[in-house]
């Protein structure tokens, strides 16, 4: 009989439950977050996913039943404000957009690649024309002082120039943790569905060889980059394309999310007598 606090397949699915939050738990250590600040965050998630689950139905005893969580925690989960940092989401929005339409836009493109672009200017191309292109709600300088600082863009003689190798941003900057949790959340929320699924309705798929020299492993690791820099640009720039299109028909309600990763280890690091659960 299973009791209260078992996980159901609880030997593969505690497993993959450990895998998957080793790394986390590693971020959230580096960040200070100690474990009942998780636990809050677990449990209120458990509450956002059983309301969704049950819509209508979605009482507060059901959810406590549904998930365990105390019927009095479920109460005050449920009357958060959820407006919450709508303004950050929209500030990363922005500059997430400025610098999807400098790779896409065919305007602020020469021999499929970013031009630099002079900091002033009203007509196209121009750094300032480029993002009033995108929102006129927020000046150009305030986006030019953010990109600087997370150095995704150098600027020389009012000349802007977009750093490829910068985009991710520079360390502890919200937008690296905006993409953290939108990146991650989406290629998680793929494998779930694809786990609960009879089919597989997203691609997420992935290459794994051990037994390799550091020297290989750094020419494979080039080579994904390439291939993977030129992936995102190429779907980069069809999506800008069909958005402008599909923007006019009142049917565009869809979205995506397409990334690429490479992740590789020394095994000899790993405590001997333990092995991956690759290896198995």
């Amino acid at each position: 009989m299973q009791t209260p606090d078992q996980t159901p397949n609880s030997g593969f699915l505690d497993q993959a439950l450990r895998r998957i939050l080793k790394p986390l738990v590693r971020a959230l250590i580096a960040k200070g977050v100690t474990a009942p600040a998780l636990y809050t965050l677990v449990k209120q998630t458990y509450v956002d996913v059983a309301v969704d689950e049950l819509k209508d139905d979605a009482t507060d005893s059901r959810v406590t039943v549904m998930t365990g969580v105390h019927r009095r925690d479920v109460k005050e989960f449920r009357n958060r404000d959820p407006a919450e940092d709508v303004s950050a989401r929209r500030k990363i929005s922005t500059l997430s957009t400025v610098i999807g339409r400098w790779l896409s836009d065919p305007i602020y493109r020469a021999g499929g690649e970013p031009v630099v672009l002079p900091r002033f200017g009203d007509q196209s191309p121009s750094f300032e024309a480029l993002v009033q292109s995108v929102s006129r709600d927020i000046r150009p300088r305030t986006v030019l002082d953010e990109l600087l600082r997370q150095e995704i863009v150098s600027i020389r003689e009012d000349q802007v120039r977009l750093e490829l190798e910068g985009l991710v941003g520079t360390s502890g900057t919200d937008q690296k943790l905006h993409f953290f949790g939108h990146n991650l959340g989406d290629h998680m929320q793929a494998g779930v569905d694809n786990l609960l699924s009879d089919t597989s309705p997203h691609m997420e798929r992935a290459v794994f060889y051990n037994s390799l020299s550091a020297h290989s492993v750094a020419e494979i690791e080039k080579a994904a980059r390439d291939l993977g820099l030129d992936a995102l640009k190429q779907i980069n720039t069809l999506a800008a394309a069909r958005q402008s299109e599909d923007v006019k028909s009142g049917t565009a309600t869809h979205r995506f999310r397409f990334g690429v990763f490479f992740y590789q280890e020394d095994e000899d690091t790993v405590e001997k007598g333990i092995q991956s659960d690759d290896d198995q």
